[in-house]
């Protein structure tokens, strides 16, 4: 049999168009159609290989065989990453920079964010009382802003929270986007940099004073291989490389009071305390609902896997959604059932919500621990800690939208306290 019918290819010149138009269930739709875990296709004017499974996530993070310079597209790096951060970042200088973000998201850093976060819910009751609804997403921007800042020590005037809390969101908004979506990211990732360089500047200066515990000191004193300090403008991106993505669960906090509203038969058991059940459900959010579509990483050397010749610099696209829903790991994939994590077995690479592999050692995403507390904290208090009302609303999200998210960002009223 010939390459050619072994490994599918998907025809026409260009498939941008097909992706735009399919979004998360893009790659998911030509593995279900080839009954194959990868096909051949161009995207962006570029050859690409399309992966999906568990043995495709394995190889994916293998530092020997991928790599991760050169592959985020600019326009990612001009609204999501910075440009030239640590998400393009390879061997010796990945790992170097990497420890800096493990040191400030461990345990004990988690669980600090989390309580400042958990303040954070307690203490907007009263203005939803008084408000006529609340839009559950734009709160949670506000209130994630608010605690990371107040966490990694970077200083927030109350009249600014809710402009950073926008630009910060609007990053991750446009990441997949063209148009108005995309140019608003740029926008936002441009004030932010300067807003946070500003501070650097301030700080190193010795003109404010700053915890040094803090990650924000980590970040501005943060020394590279050579021993002088981050260049000043890498060091903005990188804090805010810390900072954005809190914010950035404000997505999954929407889905979740969506699953919470879905699925009401699981609220007794959360009601309980028990720790173990908040976070069997938190875990089905995050595999459930559609965040990360894929990942990308350029082929490092020629090497060949599951009959597929893999040349050096090729892009290659893993696919995140679509192994978070694969029958072969997953019983039921297509049903939200937190009571699979009950006898769930850790595997880095069969649920990848934050990318796969060993966090401390590869790309998988350091903030995984700080998202799971947070999310934790918040569904105790949508449960335990206030009552509210769901009115009619559009609940539905496209997942042709890259990141998508309900389309009323999900609204509630007659908000009252839970004693």
């Amino acid at each position: 049999m010939s390459k050619t019918e072994q490994i599918p290819q998907e025809n026409g010149l260009d498939n941008t168009l097909a992706l735009t138009k399919e979004g998360y269930l893009f790659i998911k739709n030509r593995m279900d159609k080839y009954r194959s875990d990868l096909f051949e296709t161009h995207l962006l004017g570029q050859k690409a290989i399309c992966i999906s499974g568990k043995e495709a996530a394995k190889i994916f993070y293998d530092p020997a065989l991928f790599k991760r310079e050169g592959t985020p597209p600019k326009r990612v790096q001009k609204t999501l990453t910075g440009e030239n951060a640590i998400q393009g970042m390879d061997g010796q200088l990945h790992m170097h920079r990497k420890s800096l973000f493990m040191s400030q998201m461990d345990l004990s850093h988690q669980k600090e964010l989390a309580n400042l976060a958990a303040k954070e819910w307690l203490a907007a009751i009263p203005k939803w009382e008084a408000a006529e609804k609340v839009v559950l997403f734009e709160e949670a921007k506000i209130i994630l802003c608010k605690a990371a800042c107040h966490w990694a020590g970077v200083p927030l005037l109350e009249t600014e929270i809710k402009e950073r809390a926008e630009d910060l969101a609007a990053m991750v908004d446009s990441f997949g986007s063209a148009g108005p979506r995309h140019w608003k990211g740029v926008s936002a990732r441009s004030n932010s940099e300067e807003w946070v360089k500003t501070i650097i500047e301030n700080a190193r200066a010795g003109r404010i004073n700053i915890p040094e515990g803090s990650p924000f000191y980590a970040m501005a004193f943060h020394k590279e291989l050579d021993g002088n300090l981050m260049e000043i403008n890498m060091a903005a991106i990188e804090l805010i490389n810390i900072i954005r993505p809190i914010v950035a669960i404000s997505t999954y906090i929407t889905f979740m009071a969506l699953a919470l509203y879905e699925n009401p038969e699981y609220k007794d058991k959360l009601r309980t305390g028990d720790e173990d059940e908040l976070e069997r459900f938190v875990q089905e959010v995050r595999r459930y609902y559609p965040f990360t579509p894929f990942l990308g990483a350029k082929v490092k050397k020629d090497f060949a896997w599951n009959g597929c010749d893999f040349k050096k610099d090729t892009l290659v696209l893993l696919d995140v959604y679509g192994i978070n829903h694969d029958s072969r790991i997953w019983e039921k994939p297509f049903e939200f059932l937190p009571e699979r994590f009950r006898k769930w077995t850790y595997d880095p690479y069969e649920f990848i919500p934050h990318g796969g592999g060993n966090p401390a050692m590869g790309h998988r995403c350091p903030g995984e621990g700080i998202t799971i507390e947070i999310l934790k904290t918040t569904l105790g208090f949508l449960v335990n800690k206030v009552q509210f009302n769901v009115p009619d609303q559009d609940l539905s999200y496209d997942m042709a939208s890259i990141p998508t998210l309900p389309g009323s960002g999900f609204i509630i009223n007659k908000i009252r306290p839970l004693h």
